[in-house]
């Protein structure tokens, strides 16, 4: 089993958000690439936890969780939902991270996802 350590440099601040900076994976014996999850809804929230849910799916078929999570990356169609965005790792972040470390995420603002409908993609990394 990988041993993923979740890390926040001091010389770098405190985090702005529901993320750190950095991870160290240790005898990881297979990394997952998970590509980005994008989940249909009628508003940011439900796409959001959509997107969520497909990841704990996919994490789970190849016998991992989020414990195994090194990075995510996401992908915000309006500057607008950043605070939702925001809100929504405050929420829900401690209920699949209840030790408070949380993967470094990259998060950016893009034209427009696969189709006009989506919010919202969120791609991820993962150690077993």
């Amino acid at each position: 089993m990988a041993d993923v350590t979740i890390v926040n440099v001091e010389a770098l601040g405190t985090p702005l958000g529901q993320y750190s900076h950095m991870s160290r994976v240790k005898n990881a014996s297979e990394t997952l690439y998970i590509a980005g999850m994008i989940s249909a809804g009628e508003d940011f929230d439900s796409q959001c936890s959509g997107a969520f849910r497909q990841i704990g799916a996919a994490l789970a078929a190849a016998g991992a969780g989020w414990r195994n999570v090194a990075q995510f990356t996401t992908y915000l169609v309006h500057s607008q939902d950043i605070p939702r965005f925001m809100a929504w790792r405050m929420r829900e972040f401690p209920k699949l991270f209840p030790d408070g470390k949380y993967p470094p995420n990259t998060l950016l603002i893009i034209d427009r996802l696969v189709q006009e409908q989506f919010l919202i993609e969120v791609q991820t990394v993962a150690a077993l």
